[in-house]
């Protein structure tokens, strides 16, 4: 049982993506969190902070620790985050020596944040792919069916003859240029320490981060810890490619309703009418639209981070951005599967 649709035992069957919902698994955070803590002390190590050999004990413990899970739960349910709790058993398993040396300069939203980056880096990867899918797949509509006739719709009601390309065209262009601002997008290291100044490292405050981001495979940017327009921009994102995606989908099922002007193979059978070949996954992607544009609203309400820290904000982006990612993932492979089910396009001419 499961209070989310998308992890749920069988509505995850429509609404749910595995693939993608691996990077917000525990085991996806903690390997990043944790890849995080080795490579801090490795460049701390490296810019003479802490002794090479501490370094080289946490990078060596950091590749395969398994947490207490448990114990994590236990901990985050009264310090409102899970760092504390694996800092505890990390240094524990590093050893006395070493352990000292564990999470030296950093804080609990540098850790979280930068994996969240991590993983948010690898999953826009993926949904330019299936971007670049679904565009591969209009343009097959288009060579198949570009020069048959479509009515155009205005305001629902008939305006005059168009072609198919001219409704594919509408369909396809953002679709593509959503694919080429994700291919700019940059995910920047968090890193700031207890209140975003790095008051541990004094002068070479600058170089550390420099250093870490680039072992991290991230951008070196200063710290954001309260400054989420990034994530707000990212999510915003997320939103216009589901509402494109939800475009397509309220055309294809007007389409299916009129009958005439579109043939799909197969849909979704109905318990009281057999006959019925009910267009979900067109309906899918409209629902996913809609769900994408209500979350975004919170998001913004995170922008709202009070001083150096916010705990409210933070934990509201915990709540609201898996799920848009999720569902924009969901919609783009609802999406490639609905073209795949157009056997007829408009008329001949």
């Amino acid at each position: 049982m499961s209070v989310s649709p998308f992890d749920h035992p069988f509505l995850s069957g429509l609404l749910g993506d595995e693939e993608i919902a691996a990077y917000f698994s525990a085991k996806a955070d903690i390997r990043a969190m944790l890849s995080f803590e080795a490579a801090l002390a490795q460049v701390e190590a490296q810019h003479g902070l802490i002794p090479q050999a501490a370094a080289g004990r946490i990078a060596e413990v950091c590749t395969d620790f398994e947490p207490d899970l448990p114990s994590l739960k236990t901990a985050t349910a009264s310090d409102g985050v899970v760092v504390p709790e694996l800092i505890r058993q990390l240094r524990e398993a590093v050893g006395e020596d070493a352990g000292k040396h564990v999470h030296f300069g950093a804080t609990s939203q540098d850790v979280i944040d930068t994996s969240l980056m991590l993983r948010l880096k690898a999953i826009v990867f993926l949904l330019s792919g299936r971007l670049f899918a679904v565009s591969a797949g209009l343009q097959k509509l288009d060579d198949q069916f570009g020069s048959n006739r479509l009515m155009g719709r205005t305001r629902m009601q008939a305006a005059i003859p168009i072609t198919v390309s001219d409704r594919l065209r509408a369909w396809r262009h953002p679709l593509d240029q959503y694919r080429d601002r994700l291919t700019l997008e940059t995910f920047a290291l968090q890193f700031g320490g207890a209140a975003g100044t790095l008051e541990k490292f004094g002068s070479k405050a600058d170089d550390v981060r420099a250093s870490l981001a680039q072992a991290l495979g991230l951008t070196d940017e200063p710290q954001w810890q309260s400054q989420r327009g990034r994530i707000a921009e990212l999510a915003g994102m997320l939103s216009m490619i589901s509402g494109s995606l939800g475009k397509i989908g309220q055309d294809v099922a007007l389409l299916a309703q009129a009958g005439d002007e579109i043939e799909l193979a197969g849909g979704g059978g109905s318990s009281a009418m057999p006959h019925k070949q009910n267009p979900v996954a067109a309906e899918t992607l409209v629902t996913l639209a809609r769900f994408n544009a209500v979350q975004l609203s919170g998001i913004h309400q995170a922008l709202v981070h009070e001083q150096e820290r916010s705990g409210t904000a933070w934990t509201l982006e915990w709540l609201l951005l898996p799920q848009m990612v999720v569902a924009t993932a969901t919609s783009l492979r609802q999406a490639l599967q609905l073209l795949g089910m157009i056997k007829r396009l408009g008329t001949a001419s």
